[in-house]
């Protein structure tokens, strides 16, 4: 499962990353604790550049007949992706990714749950692959949300939980946001998990379990410095 990740980057480079070429309209400001049922910075390919802009965390299909329940579509699981009524309609055509420059996951262990901090061996930007749609409700008021996609875990995450995020790699990227790309069988292979080798864990403060919790102070490691691939 994903239910919390950070992104505490600026505005530009969003915009850097993700070569956007029009100012996006939004009201960014760093998540450091960003959870489902939020506004979340999201990109969209629209046939002809990427585009940011915010949407719902919690899917909430387009068939729905009322706001409900989208707060337990916050993930996709990758192995069924094409089996559920909620996902499937969407992979050829509503595919989006969530920009992040970390995770959270909560490690069993004696005592407890220990809450872990996941991000790149080099603390950049990544982009976790996620699918949208469009809510159209009786008023004709339209909501935009998003699921995020899990697969199986990595070496690294294998010892904290037994899902992770899908992280494209620049290549998978691409491939995911560009609108035009059909290629079911293709675009379900990008669905795996990331190298374990690029990433890294460490502890945070339990303050992370609380949604109203979001400041800088939450990603400040718990512990003893990482070791590169490794976890604490």
């Amino acid at each position: 499962m994903c239910g919390r990740y950070t992104i505490t980057v600026t505005l530009e480079e969003l915009i850097a990353k993700y070569f956007i070429r029009e100012h996006p309209l939004i009201q960014y400001a760093p998540k450091y604790n960003a959870a489902p049922m939020q506004h979340i910075t999201a990109v969209i390919h629209d046939g002809t550049q990427n585009k940011l802009g915010e949407l719902r965390w919690g899917l909430l299909p387009s068939w729905s007949k009322e706001d409900k329940n989208a707060a337990k579509l916050i993930n996709a699981r990758s192995e069924t992706l094409l089996e559920k009524a909620s996902f499937k309609g969407l992979v050829a055509s509503r595919r989006c990714v969530i920009p992040a420059d970390g995770f959270y996951d909560w490690k069993i262990q004696e005592g407890g749950k220990q809450p872990m901090r996941i991000t790149m061996r080099d603390g950049k930007l990544f982009s976790m692959a996620a699918l949208y749609d469009i809510w159209t409700g009786p008023d004709g008021g339209r909501i935009s949300t998003c699921t995020i996609i899990t697969t199986a875990p990595n070496r690294l995450m294998k010892d904290i939980h037994d899902r992770m995020p899908v992280i494209l790699d620049a290549d998978g990227e691409a491939q995911w946001l560009e609108r035009s790309n059909r290629n079911i069988p293709a675009l379900m292979k990008l669905l795996r998990p990331y190298d374990a080798e690029q990433m890294l864990a460490y502890p945070v403060s339990a303050a992370v379990g609380d949604v109203r919790s979001d400041y800088p102070e939450l990603i400040r490691r718990a512990g003893p410095e990482p070791v590169q691939g490794t976890l604490f």
